[in-house]
């Protein structure tokens, strides 16, 4: 990836100046507004790794406003690590918190993530509108798994990633119709996708406080 070129991947973007993508780039304040809400939500709480998840929510943000303002090489990756740094420490923080496993087997199990989404990512490449988002749908896949998993162990948790998994599909359908819906949608259909994110980021935040603080009441 050039980290200057211009990526021009988006229905609303018609030029390559800063304002091309309006919508696109202001809906992001989504994932601000979401962050802010999630950090009443867990004031006073004792959580580091919901904090951390509450500060990766509010970089999604100005990543994503960096790529649909700038839109080059360099502001998408702003955009995407962020995203992948919050999967990978939810998947930790569910390892340890939610299994109870120790902390190198929460590792190992985190980094598992990665051999997983490419073996899955190439199948929802292979399928008919699926390949727009490919990368992505391996998410609410692995939520499914997870939830199906924790059903018994933790069914409040599971129900919550069940709804956290189906919101993320919701998302991921409005990213892929972007382009196909461009003609008849000249404002495309990518806002779409940061609001509901923002909402089920918030909300997987929202059900692990749920139950680490039903936890620590339990031990305490």
């Amino acid at each position: 990836m050039e980290l200057d070129a211009v990526i021009d991947a988006y229905c609303e973007r018609l030029d390559p100046s800063f304002w091309a993508e309006p919508l696109n780039a202001v809906t992001n304040s989504a994932f601000l507004l979401a962050a802010v809400f999630m950090a009443i939500r867990l004031r006073d709480a004792r959580l580091p790794l919901a904090w951390g998840l509450v500060g990766l929510l509010a970089a999604i943000g100005i990543g994503s406003f960096l790529f649909h303002t700038f839109a080059t090489g360099w502001a998408a990756l702003s955009d995407v690590i962020p995203i992948a740094l919050f999967i990978l420490v939810y998947l930790f923080a569910l390892n340890r918190d939610v299994w109870r496993w120790p902390f190198w087997a929460a590792l190992l199990g985190t980094i598992a993530f990665l051999p997983y989404a490419a073996l899955v990512t190439p199948l929802f490449n292979a399928l008919p509108f699926f390949e727009v988002s490919a990368i992505y749908w391996s998410v609410p896949l692995a939520l499914l798994i997870y939830a199906a998993l924790l059903r018994s162990r933790t069914p409040e948790i599971a129900q919550g990633m069940v709804i956290g998994a189906g919101i993320l599909m919701l998302s991921l359908t409005a990213r892929s119709l972007d382009m196909p819906l461009c003609a008849a949608l000249p404002v495309g259909t990518h806002f779409l996708w940061h609001l509901l994110n923002a909402l089920m980021l918030a909300w997987m935040i929202e059900i692990y406080r749920r139950h680490m603080l039903a936890a620590q009441a339990t031990e305490g």
